[in-house]
């Protein structure tokens, strides 16, 4: 219970990493707000987890949304000593054919989202407290057919250290995790079936040098790791954890 007496906030915390990130703070003794934009699937997640998960229905590309974020952090917390900027979208963008709207709702999600939770929570955060932001392994590599959504989390590695920089008279610590693939329902086609899931997961882990997609907890346990004062000595750092994906 390493974050027993820490109140943390989760973007995208209602599925996939997020929601495997808030668990495993609350389990660790941390009350943590999440955030989602369905109010139903908040709900849910919410009954699920623990009597320290408080859901707020947030688009984080909304700055009205954001403020009313705060407010409610506020009032519920009263500060902030981890916040997790995990919220985002994924999807290919080949150059030929990508419009300008998929553009816009790429970079809002991505960059602008996770900018404008930062500054938004940025007066409720005691100093000394820890940000973690959710890039990807894309950020290092040239993928095909993927170019603004890498572009989107190379700003996001970016943020780690510029803001890093801009807090740092404040001891509060910026730091990223960059997952690989990961089992998460941003992999999942609208309709697709468990069988047919399985096998898009185990023909992207042939691409990966460990042989397999990532799990949610994986990247949790960076996330806890970045959280608790077992990192305090790292600063604008990016944690890569990929299967080996982006380095062999």
């Amino acid at each position: 219970m390493v974050l027993v007496g820490k109140n943390a906030l989760v973007t995208g915390g209602s599925s996939g990493i997020g929601l495997a990130a808030a668990r495993l703070l609350a389990d660790n003794g941390a009350r943590v707000a999440i955030t989602g934009r369905s109010p139903a699937k908040l709900a849910s997640v919410v009954a699920e987890l623990s009597e320290n998960v408080t859901g707020i229905q947030t688009d984080v590309t909304s700055l009205t949304d954001l403020a009313k974020m705060r407010a409610t952090i506020e009032q519920a917390f009263g500060s902030l000593d981890i916040v997790f900027a995990n919220a985002g979208v994924a999807f290919g963008t080949p150059l030929a054919t990508t419009e300008e709207a998929t553009y816009h709702r790429i970079i809002d999600a991505n960059v602008k989202g996770v900018f404008f939770t930062v500054q938004a929570v940025l007066p409720l955060l005691r100093d000394g407290a820890s940000i973690i932001l959710n890039t990807s392994w894309l950020n290092q590599v040239g993928t095909p057919g993927r170019a603004i959504l890498s572009a989107s989390k190379a700003a996001v590695r970016s943020f780690a250290r510029t803001m890093s920089a801009e807090l740092l008279d404040r001891r509060i610590r910026v730091n990223a995790v960059s997952p690989g693939s990961i089992q998460t329902p941003i992999h999942r086609g609208n309709n697709e079936t468990e069988e047919e899931f399985r096998a898009y997961a185990e023909r992207i882990g042939t691409r990966v040098p460990l042989g397999r997609m990532g799990k949610p907890e994986e990247i949790a346990a960076a996330v806890l790791f970045l959280a608790s004062d077992a990192s305090s000595y790292m600063l604008g750092a990016e944690m890569v954890i990929d299967g080996g994906r982006s380095e062999l």
